[in-house]
């Protein structure tokens, strides 16, 4: 409990909602987490989630969904859909509490006429690059729109027939006359609206104007009655003009803005545009490929939402951008899995064992536990025979130093099963192993010797006579360098890509109870990893996706880029 209270007492903003409220300055807490739908949620959106709903809950307030569908020209109901469904599986829920920035278009065009009407608003003609070209630099200031001084009645006409698609797209904007001076350069006249013909997947073609992010986002929260606003800390140089809309606008609740710290993690790329060109460009099979940092994609990877969510409260709420090891993240998912994942034995590269002293006709049943860990998993029963396969990786003919897996007279402990000693074995044409012989120590049934002797190494198995095919994909790292994004001179982030991010194995031996598996059960394939069952298995190919290994083996990977 004093860690824990130790932990909260470092967060910040929960330190300025608790002031907040017992200094009476709100009731209740409202926070809101405001996604765009122009694609899929990735791991830094959990951290943000985690943050509103988390804080809400924890001082029983709410929070609300937003979702800032203000540019028809990205978002589609495909990334609605897919963001509802990941907030969702991580645990929270929004109750009534739905909302879209189109829901205020009406209330946020009438508020714009009250701007021009105060003379804080006007209808520019100036073209992107023009605006650009206008608005000066971080030491040159910016020079006045020649439309500037337009009377508020031209104003207004004008606006009206943008709304009524008098001009083309991109003709005219609507600015807010605030200071072409100004240090920020956020605050030099910012475009509240622009002319964008595009059918909105809520309102359809009722609109050819859309309101922009910076004019949208404290208005709706002001509608909503949010009393804190967290945003990531690129918004703060945003908060001035966000303060100037709710200053200037006759508003009844006047929200304010925070900011944290966003989420980074290395080996990995969390911009939008770049997650969207690894889709379009066919790198990955699709936004929940098992090797995005989408959320859709740690969920088909089996990453839980108990792991990320623990993942997010460690990282903490910090006011400095900085860069967290995924391998941290591994780490989370790693303790949550040795729990809750049942035991099972797989053989990934296959070799068959021939155990010449086990009679032909036998075959025994041995009693495995499902999860050590957690005895309330029960136990199952897995058949051994005189046929059996291990792992290939698990036999040398010529052991290296170090190597205390089985060779020639060396004996090694067969899970749960017997001691196996290897008398001989056979290779092909190529010099590859094909077949494995040995004898077993009948004293050692369970895995144990009566006379206390124990072999260095214990391998998994699975038996011939039952096993059944399965297809294994391991996945990895889809970067090799530590921060893709920052590239070198004539070079692409796609440079930097893992040509080993996805190994697919066929034909790997698997325990006969996995024939039962559902898309989405996790697994702890003994001595290999974790893994779990991918929503294109069917009984006839049982496919599943490797979600972490046993071990963080990536730092003892010389990496060249």
């Amino acid at each position: 409990m004093e860690a824990e209270e130790k932990k909260r007492s470092s967060n910040f903003i929960r330190d300025i909602i608790k002031k907040d409220l017992e200094d009476g300055k709100i009731e209740k807490v409202v926070t809101r987490f405001p996604p765009e739908p122009n694609g899929y949620l990735h791991i830094g959106h959990a951290k943000s989630i985690n943050i509103n709903f988390g804080l809400a809950s924890e001082f029983e307030g709410k929070c609300h969904l937003r979702f800032d569908d203000t540019n028809p020209s990205k978002e589609e109901q495909e990334y609605v859909d897919s963001i509802m469904e990941d907030i969702k599986w991580l645990g929270f829920s929004w109750g009534e509490n739905l909302f879209f920035a189109s829901n205020y278009f009406e209330q946020l065009y009438e508020w714009a006429i009250y701007l021009i009407k105060q003379g804080k608003a006007y209808v520019c003609d100036l073209t992107a690059d023009e605006v650009r070209e206008y608005r000066g630099t971080l030491t040159k200031p910016g020079k006045e729109s020649p439309y500037r001084k337009r009377s508020v009645e031209e104003n207004l006409e004008l606006f009206e027939k943008m709304k009524n698609g008098e001009f083309p797209d991109g003709a005219r904007t609507l600015r807010a006359k605030i200071d072409m001076s100004h240090p920020n350069l956020n605050m030099r006249d910012p475009i509240m609206y622009r002319i964008l013909r595009a059918t909105h997947h809520r309102t359809g073609d009722k609109w050819c104007i859309y309101p922009t992010y910076d004019y949208a986002h404290g208005q709706s929260d002001a509608i909503e009655g949010i009393t804190h606003s967290i945003c990531t800390l690129e918004f703060e140089d945003h908060r001035p003009l966000y303060d100037w809309f709710i200053d200037n606008l006759p508003l009844i609740h006047k929200p304010h803005q925070y900011e944290f710290a966003r989420l980074n993690l290395n080996y990995t790329v969390l911009s939008k545009r770049k997650l969207l060109t690894l889709v379009t460009k066919g790198i990955v099979s699709g936004w929940d490929d098992p090797r995005m940092p989408t959320l859709a994609g740690y969920r088909r990877r089996g990453y839980t939402p108990q792991a990320i969510r623990k993942f997010c409260e460690q990282v903490g709420v910090a006011k400095a951008n900085s860069v967290v090891d995924i391998a941290f993240l591994e780490d989370c998912l790693r303790d949550d899995l040795n729990k809750r994942a049942q035991r099972r034995m797989a053989v990934l590269k296959p070799v068959k064992v021939v155990i010449e002293n086990y009679p032909d006709e036998k075959s025994e049943e041995l009693e495995v536990s499902n999860n050590p860990e957690d005895e309330s998993y029960g136990k199952r029963m897995v058949k051994f025979s005189k046929n059996i396969y291990i792992d290939r990786d698990d036999f040398a003919i010529d052991p290296p130093p170090k190597f205390f897996r089985l060779a020639s007279g060396r004996e090694v402990r067969l899970r749960n099963a017997y001691y196996f000693t290897c008398t001989d074995y056979k290779v092909d044409d190529k010099g590859e192993v094909i077949e494995i012989i040995g004898k077993i120590d009948p004293e050692t049934r369970g895995g144990w010797s009566k006379d206390g002797r124990s072999p260095k190494v214990t391998i998994q198995w699975v038996n011939c006579e039952d096993a059944l095919d399965a297809e294994i994909r391991l996945y990895d790292r889809l970067f090799l360098k530590e921060n893709p994004e920052q590239v070198e001179e004539g070079k692409d982030f796609l440079d930097y890509l893992n040509p080993e991010s996805l190994v697919v194995l066929k034909n790997c031996k698997i325990e006969p109870s996995l024939i039962h598996s559902k898309p989405g059960e996790l697994y702890q394939f003994e001595r290999v990893g974790y893994f779990i069952l991918d929503k294109d298995s069917n009984k006839e190919n049982l496919i599943f996706n490797r979600s972490v290994t046993l071990k963080d083996n990536w730092a003892k990977i010389k990496k060249k880029v």
